[in-house]
């Protein structure tokens, strides 16, 4: 029997920079790259990809780290926001600019030499790029987020899936941005190498397993990273913190006034009371239920509207492949005549 391989296509550090929650800014996620390396390997992972927010620095971290072990690669990602919503490019050399049209994005990656992915594409309640992905040139798509607890988004994935079976491969990341989210969920491939996982990706030979982390699990990275961020401020408050070089989180702490770190810290200490933690956990439920109800309410009819515009983009696509294959015989039936010409 061949060889299987495990890898998570989409973890956060450290790198990621912070997030907004109204007035209130936490940073995404407070694990260094190494760490995520060394959990990748205790949870049997051979290949890890590195997918911080708009940034590649914590991927190339990882990877050099992980070249002292010879049971892990590690994949330089970044999870770049475009002008509708988010796609992960992974094999990247540098990070593409972040709000261009999903288009320029997916060409930016694959001039790299990268895989363009769309993470939870249908999400209820971050950036999933939705029908978009169908007029893209996305190599695969997330059937399974391991932060998406809700019972719809990863649900209506696997379905668009299951109906265009080798159409796009199959993925399924953790989208950890703690410890407390990881190892879940993973992506099985022939093989155990990047390089097998690649050609696992370009062939549709990827395998989706696992589930979600659980929302008490997403509770704990809140936590999490209010006191990592608490820490940080107040090392700054005390002129302790060194900037980082491409760290968009210590960028913004060390750009605070001390009156604004001082009351970071006394609301994160409010947050981490345990009444507002439980009450945090059932607010969340209840959202989530909430709009994956409403979503699934129309879901036939949303896949009936899929498939129409599926079948359009393969009509302009078979169209331009058809155009292509013209011109390309006119150049060469031009190029006979300027040949006979010569001689």
């Amino acid at each position: 029997m061949e060889e299987m391989g495990k890898a998570d296509t989409h973890v956060h550090t450290d790198y990621s920079g912070f997030n907004m929650l109204g007035p209130l800014r936490f940073p995404e996620s407070v694990i260094d790259p190494e760490v995520q390396v060394d959990r990748a390997r205790r949870e049997g992972l051979s290949v890890l990809c590195i997918t911080d927010h708009n940034e590649v620095a914590g991927g190339f971290i990882a990877q050099k780290y992980a070249k002292r072990f010879d049971d892990i690669d590690v994949i330089v990602g970044d999870e770049v926001m475009t002008d509708k919503g988010e796609v992960i490019g992974l094999w990247l050399t540098e990070k593409p600019k972040k709000f261009l049209s999903p288009e320029e994005t997916c060409d930016i990656i694959h001039e790299q030499g990268g895989l363009c992915i769309a993470p939870h594409p249908f999400s209820v309640h971050v950036g999933g790029m939705q029908e978009k992905i169908f007029e893209l040139p996305i190599e695969g798509f997330e059937t399974i987020n391991g932060g998406h607890p809700d019972p719809y988004s990863n649900m209506f994935a696997k379905r668009i899936m299951d109906l265009y079976p080798g159409r796009w491969a199959a993925l399924s990341g953790s989208d950890a941005h703690s410890l407390y989210t990881a190892g879940y969920n993973w992506t099985e491939f022939p093989g155990r190498t990047e390089d097998d996982f690649r050609k696992a990706i370009l062939h549709k030979q990827t395998v989706a397993k696992g589930v979600p982390a659980p929302v008490l699990g997403q509770v704990e990275w809140s936590m999490e990273v209010v006191w990592g961020g608490q820490k940080l401020m107040h090392k700054a408050l005390r002129r302790k913190l060194e900037p980082v070089p491409d760290s968009a989180l210590v960028e913004k702490i060390l750009s605070n006034t001390d009156l604004k770190n001082a009351t970071g810290i006394a609301m994160g200490f409010i947050y981490l009371f345990p009444l507002t933690s439980m009450l945090a956990t059932l607010l969340s439920t209840a959202y989530l239920k909430s709009h994956a109800k409403k979503a699934m309410k129309n879901m036939d009819e949303r896949i009936a509207k899929i498939q129409k515009l599926i079948a359009e983009v393969d009509a302009r696509n078979g169209k331009a492949i058809a155009q292509a294959s013209e011109e390309v015989r006119n150049d060469l039936e031009a190029g006979k005549i300027v040949l006979e010409q010569r001689l």
